[in-house]
C-alpha cells in the first residue's frame, strides 16, 4: 500500500505541538528533519534543541482525507495560520530492510570486522562483531566510533578490564571483549542504550563478559582501559570520574570531540593523564594516554 507525506513547516515553538495533532489526525508516524541544514553538534545536557527551521512529516494511508486532516489542523492552530505545506505520495517498501541494506560489512584496523546480520564475513578469521543498525547510537559508521574501533584494533586488550563508558549500542565493549579483555562494563545514562548493549552481546556471545549499568548505580575498582565516546563537554565534567577509575598507568582513550575541542579536553585532562591526539577522522579526533 503507498503512502502520503504531509510536511508542515515549522519553527522549535511549533514542532511539538503539530507533531501532537499529527498523530492525533492518525499518522502512523511522525518525525521531525532540518529544513534548513543547520548542524546541532552539543547540545547542553538535558537539553533537547530543535533547528531553527523545522520539518514535521507525518506518515499517512494514502485512502486519508487529507484535506480534512489540513482543516482540523487549520482549526486547532487557530487563531495562528496553518503553517507552509506539502504533500507528496511515498512507496511502499521495508524501510528497515532498506537502510540495513546501505549497511555493509567494515573492517577497522588489521583484525576487527563490524558485519550486519545476514552477511558472511569477508574474513571469517578475523574478529567479526554482528551488529545491526539500531535504537541505539554506535554502529562504527560514525568516525568517532571507527576511531576508538582503530585504537582497540591496535592495543587489544587481551586479559584487561574494561570500561566503556557511554557504551550507546555497546560496540565498543564488545569489540574488546572479542580482542581479549576478559571483563566489560558499559555505562550510559540511557536505559534503551543499556539494552541495546545487552542484546547485542548476547549476538556476539560475548554477554558473559559485559555487564551494564547507569551511571549513579555504577561502582568499580580503579581498571587498566577507559573509553568513552561522549562529547567534549560531558569528557569535561567527568575528569574527576575518570581519574578514579583509570588505575595507575593504565590507559584512557576519548572520542566525540570536534578538532577545535581538542586542545581545552586535553587541557582539562594533562593533570591526571599523559594525553594527546592520537587520530582524526572528518572534523573529529581521539585522544588517548596514560594515567597518571
Amino acid at each position: 500500500m503507498p503512502w502520503l507525506q504531509l510536511a508542515l513547516e515549522a519553527t522549535p515553538g511549533s514542532a511539538e505541538q503539530l507533531s501532537e495533532l499529527l498523530h492525533e489526525a492518525g499518522a502512523g508516524a511522525v518525525t521531525l528533519q532540518d529544513a534548513a541544514d543547520q548542524p546541532l553538534f552539543e547540545p547542553p545536557l538535558g537539553t533537547t534543541p530543535l533547528w531553527n527551521t523545522t520539518r514535521v512529516i507525518g506518515l499517512f494511508a494514502a485512502d486519508t482525507d487529507i484535506p480534512a486532516v489540513l482543516a482540523s489542523l487549520q482549526q486547532q492552530l487557530a487563531p495562528d495560520p496553518l503553517p507552509a505545506w506539502h504533500l507528496n505520495p511515498l512507496e511502499d517498501r521495508d524501510w528497515v530492510r532498506a537502510w540495513m541494506d546501505d549497511f555493509q560489512p567494515m573492517r577497522f584496523g588489521e583484525h576487527l570486522w563490524i558485519c550486519p546480520t545476514g552477511y558472511t564475513p569477508p574474513e571469517p578469521q578475523a574478529v567479526n562483531i554482528l551488529l545491526d543498525p539500531g535504537l541505539a547510537f554506535g554502529t562504527g559508521t560514525h568516525p568517532t566510533t571507527a576511531m576508538c574501533l582503530r585504537w582497540l584494533d591496535a592495543h587489544a586488550p587481551q586479559g584487561l578490564k574494561v570500561i566503556d563508558y557511554g557504551c550507546g549500542s555497546g560496540i565498543l565493549a564488545i569489540a574488546a571483549c572479542k580482542l581479549g579483555a576478559c571483563h566489560a562494563s558499559g555505562v550510559d545514562t540511557d536505559p534503551q542504550a543499556l539494552l541495546a548493549t545487552h542484546d547485542n552481546a548476547e549476538k556476539n556471545q560475548v554477554s558473559d563478559c559485559i555487564d551494564v549499568c547507569l551511571p549513579a548505580d555504577f561502582r568499580s575498582s580503579p581498571v587498566p582501559l577507559l573509553l568513552a565516546n561522549i562529547l567534549a563537554g560531558p569528557l569535561q565534567s567527568l575528569v574527576p570520574r575518570f581519574s578514579e577509575l583509570v588505575e595507575p598507568a593504565g590507559h584512557i582513550v576519548l572520542s566525540g570531540i570536534l578538532a577545535e575541542q581538542a586542545e581545552p579536553v586535553m587541557q582539562q585532562y594533562q593533570a591526571a593523564f599523559d594525553i594527546q591526539l592520537v587520530d582524526q577522522q572528518e572534523d573529529w579526533v581521539c585522544l588517548a594516554g596514560r594515567r597518571r
